[in-house]
C-alpha cells in the first residue's frame, strides 16, 4: 500500500540530491519498471541516483525513519524479479558508485564499489596477470552488488565457486541505518562469518558499499573442447564420465538443439550439424597440468562417441565458443516473442531422467524449452519459449516453470543455483523448506531490517512485517560488529 503521505515523503527526499539525480517522470520511472525477468512491472514512487557512499547512507536513513520501502538496483539483470520495485517504494540505483577503489597485485583483492561491472575487475586485474573468477552470462553488463546479492555463479562455478568464495570482505548500510564492516583483506577471520551471511541475501539487508574481492592468477593454459552429440543423454553420459574421472574443468556446458539454433542466428555460431546436444568442456591451469589432463580428456570425449570433437585451436577459437554459449539467453529471443529462463539444480546423476521430463512436458504443454546449463554442477537452465499476446500465455509458461521447480526439489536439488529467489520463485520455497526453517530465515533478516523496508516481497512467501523485531541491543551490536556511535 502506498504511503498517504508519498508527497510530503518524496519532497523531503528529493532535497537530499540534486535534481539531476531524483527522477519522477513517467518516462524516467518506466525505465525501471522491471529487471531481467519483463514478465512483471512495478511503478517506483521515484529513482534516486546517488554518487557517493554518503549520500547511499543518507538515502537509507531516510526511507528507515520514514519507513519508506526501497530496492537497490544495479544493471537490473536480475531473472528472477529480485531488483523489481516495491508498490510504494523507491528505486535506489547504484550505477554511478563505479569506482574501483583499490587494486593489490601484491595481495590480489580489489576493493571495489557495487557499481561497477563485473568485466572491469578482470580487465583492470589483467595488466597484474590476474583476473575475477565468477563469470555470469551477463558479466559485461551485471554489476558487482547484484553478484553479491544473488551469490553469482556463471559457467567456471564448477572449479572456482560461486561469488560468496571470492568476496573476502564488505562495507554495507544496513537497512536499520546502521554502518557495518564484515571481513577484511584476508580469509584469516575470527568469529562468525557475517561475509558469508550477507552474500546472496538478495537485497533484504541493506546495500553494500565497498565489496572486497579475491583476484585469482590467470591461467597459464586452457584446452577447451566443443563436442556434438546426437542425444542429450549421450551428452549427459560425457558429462558423468569426465566427472567420475576424478578431472575437474574449469567449465562443463551443455546446450540443446534450440539453444542451438538461437546461438547460431544471433552470433552466427558454428556447431557440428545435426546434433542434439552439445557439450563445452574447458581445463585450464598450469601447462604441464593441462597438457596430461588434456590426454585424458581427449579419451574420455572419444569414448562418449560424439558426432564430432573439435579442440579450440588458438584463443579467438576459444572465444567463439563461449560467445556462442554466452549469448544463448539473449539469442532465445530470435526464436519467441517471449521467453522465461528458470534456474532449478538436480543432482548430475539424474540430469538425463530431468531432461527427458523436461522434454515429454513440452510436448504435452505445446511449448517449446532450450535447455542451456552448468553440467557440472547440474545447475539447469531451461529457457520456456511463450507468447505473451495470448491471453493464457505467460500462465502457461509459469506453470511449466513450477513444473521444473518441483521436479528439482523432488529430486534433491534446489529452486535456484544463482539466479535467486526473487519474486517468481517464492512461492516454491516452502517445497523445499519447512514452516520453521522459513521462520528462522524472517528472523535473520529482522536483526537486519526491523522495519522490512529492504525489498519488501521477495523471497518469502507472503509479503509482511519480518518474523521478529529485535529490542534493546541489535544483535549484530551484542557481537561487537557495529556500533551506536
Amino acid at each position: 500500500m502506498e504511503n498517504p503521505n508519498a508527497s510530503g515523503v518524496l519532497s523531503r527526499l528529493a532535497g537530499l540530491l540534486p535534481a539531476s539525480r531524483f527522477m519522477r517522470g513517467p518516462a524516467q520511472l518506466a525505465a525501471y519498471e522491471s529487471d531481467g525477468l519483463t514478465a512483471f512491472q512495478v511503478k517506483p514512487l521515484a529513482v534516486v541516483v546517488p554518487e557517493t557512499q554518503d549520500e547511499v547512507i543518507a538515502l537509507v536513513r531516510f526511507c528507515h525513519a520514514e519507513k519508506l520501502p526501497f530496492v537497490a538496483r544495479g544493471s537490473g539483470t536480475s531473472l528472477s524479479g529480485g531488483s523489481l520495485p516495491v508498490h510504494g517504494g523507491i528505486v535506489i540505483a547504484l550505477n554511478r558508485l563505479n569506482r574501483i577503489v583499490r587494486l593489490d597485485p601484491g595481495q590480489r583483492i580489489a576493493v571495489v564499489e557495487p557499481g561497477v561491472i563485473n568485466t572491469a575487475v578482470t580487465l583492470a586485474a589483467q595488466p597484474y596477470g590476474l583476473h575475477y573468477a565468477p563469470d555470469p552470462s551477463s558479466q559485461s553488463i551485471c554489476t558487482i552488488g547484484g553478484n553479491v546479492a544473488f551469490n553469482s555463479g556463471g559457467a567456471h562455478c564448477l572449479k572456482y565457486g560461486m561469488t560468496s568464495n571470492h568476496v573476502l570482505g564488505l562495507k554495507a548500510v544496513l537497512a536499520s541505518g546502521e554502518v557495518v564492516e564484515f571481513g577484511g583483506a584476508s580469509r584469516e577471520q575470527i568469529g562468525p562469518d557475517w561475509t558469508g551471511l550477507f552474500v546472496g541475501n538478495e537485497g533484504l539487508f541493506g546495500v553494500a558499499l565497498e565489496i572486497t574481492l579475491q583476484l585469482l592468477p590467470r591461467a597459464e593454459k586452457f584446452h577447451t573442447v566443443l563436442a556434438g552429440y546426437r542425444t542429450l543423454e549421450q551428452a549427459g553420459d560425457a558429462v558423468s564420465a569426465i566427472v567420475a574421472s576424478g578431472l575437474l574443468p574449469g567449465a562443463i556446458e551443455i546446450m540443446d538443439a534450440l539453444a542451438l539454433e538461437a546461438a547460431v542466428a544471433a552470433v552466427h555460431a558454428e556447431y557440428p550439424p545435426g546434433c542434439e546436444a552439445v557439450l563445452i568442456v574447458e581445463l585450464e591451469g598450469p601447462r604441464e597440468v593441462v597438457e596430461a589432463d588434456r590426454v585424458r580428456l581427449d579419451a574420455i570425449i572419444a569414448a562418449s562417441k560424439p558426432v564430432e570433437a573439435r579442440p579450440a585451436r588458438d584463443a579467438a577459437e576459444r572465444l567463439a565458443i563461449w560467445k556462442g554459449r554466452k549469448s544463448a539467453f539473449s539469442a532465445v529471443g530470435r526464436l519467441s516473442p517471449d521467453f522465461i529462463v528458470q534456474d532449478g539444480v538436480v543432482p548430475r546423476r539424474r540430469l538425463g531422467e530431468a531432461l527427458r521430463k523436461i522434454s515429454a512436458w513440452s510436448g504435452e504443454l505445446g511449448l517449446r524449452c532450450a535447455n542451456v546449463f552448468h553440467a557440472g554442477d547440474g545447475n539447469l537452465h531451461p529457457l520456456i519459449l511463450y507468447d505473451g499476446r495470448q491471453p493464457d500465455g505467460l500462465a502457461r509458461a509459469e506453470a511449466f516453470a513450477g513444473r521444473i521447480l518441483k521436479m528439482c526439489v523432488e529430486m534433491g536439488g534446489s529452486i535456484t543455483g544463482e539466479h535467486g529467489v526473487g519474486v517468481e520463485k517464492r512461492d516454491y520455497l516452502p517445497a523445499m523448506f519447512s514452516a520453521d526453517e522459513i521462520d528462522c530465515m524472517k528472523r535473520v533478516r529482522g536483526a537486519f531490517d526491523p522495519l522490512g523496508i529492504a525489498n519488501p516481497g521477495k523471497m518469502f512467501p507472503e509479503a509482511g512485517a519480518p518474523a521478529l523485531t529485535q529490542h534493546g541491543l541489535h544483535p549484530l551490536e551484542k557481537a561487537g560488529v557495529i556500533s551506536r556511535e
